[in-house]
């Protein structure tokens, strides 16, 4: 049993305020640390309490989640002295993306390619947080609304096992979509950097 089962497993026994600390602290996680598969998370939180008001609940929580998480890696790392040269690395690999500004951040929600994205704005240092804030919004009530209106959609159209089965499919789907996409999209710009 992995971290994000075990917290899901701890907090959804405590109701709504449970399963919205649970999605808090896995999209925390997620941002700060390492990958929890927040969505699939969020899904089974959603199935428990399928209303509109509880996916804004959600998705909000989703957004601050980021936010907090992306916004103390920052902190964090434009405290401490980060050696020229993993800066430079940083800054190059930033500028082989097709885009190489605060828009990245959108294309990271379809095609994951700048883990601790936190870390990476303070290294680039050029990029305004401000837009950057604004980026993590967008994308979140893009990328988190779609999953949970179609979590809603199959559930008004199939059954509970069935919806949240298609549901699952539907988000392990797009993970593996968007892992193809990064992984070509990087397979790309290095051979495209070698020539």
């Amino acid at each position: 049993m992995g971290l994000s089962e075990w917290l899901f497993g701890l907090f959804s026994g405590m109701g709504d305020p449970g399963i919205v600390l649970c999605v808090f602290l896995l999209f925390l996680i997620d941002a700060l640390f390492f990958p929890t598969l927040p969505e699939l998370f969020m899904v089974l939180g959603f199935g428990a309490n399928p209303t509109l008001e509880f996916a804004v609940v959600l998705l909000g929580v989703a957004i601050v989640a980021e936010l907090v998480g992306v916004f103390t890696l920052y902190f964090v790392v434009s405290r401490i002295k980060v050696p020229e040269r993993i800066s430079r690395i940083a800054k190059k690999y930033i500028g082989f993306l097709v885009v190489s500004d605060e828009k990245i951040i959108l294309v990271n929600r379809v095609a994951p390619m700048i883990p601790f994205l936190g870390a990476f704005i303070a290294m680039i240092d050029t990029w305004d947080r401000r837009k950057c804030a604004l980026y993590i919004v967008i994308g979140c009530v893009l990328k988190y609304g779609v999953i949970l209106a179609a979590s809603g959609f199959f559930l008004n159209y199939l059954g509970s096992d069935t919806a949240q089965s298609v549901t699952l499919v539907f988000i392990f789907a797009v993970l593996i979509v968007s892992f193809v996409a990064s992984f070509y999209k990087k397979r790309k710009e290095g051979l495209e950097g070698s020539e």
